[in-house]
């Protein structure tokens, strides 16, 4: 929650947030290959649950549950965000090719397919290459922000040749500034990206 806090403290600190939290849902996700029924059904009780306390738009943090958050976004009457379609949109915006970095695995397929929907929807040639950043996550969730930030940075600074480059998940926000310092390609983040587009669509 930390990063898009920040994220609208910088940008639209004026928003009244809520955050509601199902933190079984990551690790769930990570023990199935794929995006299940349950799942799905989970991601739309949350979405519902948002509506039900009176928010005006759902901004959901976690990368890996595109699919069923489309779903959500189907059934809502409000705007339903998924994490890093304005991010997506952003970079495609920025060039040609983005590089996106990431640090769970089960996100990578359904975030390569978004960026791709998105790329039909801006730009058709654009193209993204997608980097893994080994033991990263393991770091952030041990609480070790400098190791994380490291890794990211160092997973960055071998980039060449690229328009942009993606942090693909919220938690990678945190690593924007190591990145930054070993890059001279312009560098996104979600919570930025998405504050960004939510800013205007409802004000």
């Amino acid at each position: 929650m930390e990063p898009i806090r920040v994220a609208f403290d910088n940008a639209w600190p004026e928003a009244e947030r809520v955050n509601i939290l199902e933190d079984s849902l990551s690790p769930d996700r990570a023990r199935h290959p794929n995006l299940t029924d349950e799942l799905t059904d989970r991601i739309v009780a949350l979405a519902r649950y948002a509506r039900m306390i009176g928010s005006d738009a759902v901004l959901f943090t976690c990368s890996s549950f595109g699919r069923a958050i489309e779903r959500a976004a189907s059934l809502i009457d409000i705007p339903v965000l998924k994490p890093n379609e304005a991010m997506f949109e952003a970079a495609i915006r920025q060039g040609g090719r983005t590089a996106m970095l990431y640090t769970f695995p089960p996100s990578r397929d359904g975030m390569e397919a978004e960026f791709r929907e998105e790329a039909a929807r801006v730009d058709p040639s654009a193209e993204i290459v997608s980097f893994f950043v080994e033991s990263a996550i393991e770091a952030v969730r041990a609480g070790d922000e400098a190791t994380h930030n490291r890794l990211v940075a160092e997973a960055a600074a071998k980039l060449e040749g690229f328009d942009a480059i993606t942090l693909a998940h919220f938690s990678m926000a945190r690593a924007i500034h190591a990145v930054r310092e070993v890059t001279a390609i312009p560098v996104l983040t979600s919570p930025d990206a998405a504050v960004a587009k939510l800013r205007p669509l409802l004000t």
